[in-house]
């Protein structure tokens, strides 16, 4: 049976040591989906919504979630991250998506950082619209896809709603 690597020799939490792992180059994206009705999507758009600009801080509470995982989440590491790029796509009448890509040189990933990054964001969506639209759902929020580390790079297979025509940046840009 394998080693549970989150427990210690008594069976209990510790953080896993990464002292002896390899530095390299890591992404991750990942991407959280936001269902609305098709007046609140209109009125994110237009800029209508009395709270201010929804993605404006969307994208700012999303970066800062990004840069705050470790404190979230208790077994993970502190990440210096390099770099943390939020995109939204309207998806039909009724779907925000929100994709997070973060990217960071060190001994472990920044999937944790991209998933946070973009429930977050949706999160804050939810939050400044929620008095126009309460059956708002937050769904989807999956790793899309990573590189660097000992697992290697990771692409999801399987289909993603609304992934199609959708490039995820190559590393030489940006």
């Amino acid at each position: 049976m394998a080693e549970f690597t989150h427990l210690n020799e008594q069976g209990r939490a510790r953080m896993v040591d990464v002292s002896d792992k390899k530095v390299t180059r890591r992404t991750a994206v990942a991407q959280a989906r936001i269902r609305m009705n098709p007046e609140t999507l209109r009125k994110i758009r237009e800029g209508g919504v009395h709270k201010g600009d929804v993605l404006a801080v969307a994208q700012v509470a999303g970066i800062m979630a990004a840069k705050k995982t470790w404190d979230l989440i208790p077994m993970c590491h502190p990440i210096p991250l390099k770099s943390v790029d939020i995109r939204f796509r309207e998806e039909g009448g009724t779907l925000l998506t929100v994709e997070v890509e973060a990217k960071t040189e060190n001994v472990t990933g920044v999937e944790m950082e991209a998933l946070t990054a973009a429930s977050i964001a949706a999160l804050t969506i939810y939050d400044m619209c929620k008095s126009l639209d309460k059956s708002m759902v937050v769904e989807e929020t999956c790793l899309i896809s990573k590189t660097g580390g000992k697992s290697g790079d990771y692409r999801r297979q399987e289909e993603v709603p609304g992934r199609a025509g959708v490039s995820v940046r190559k590393e030489g840009r940006g």
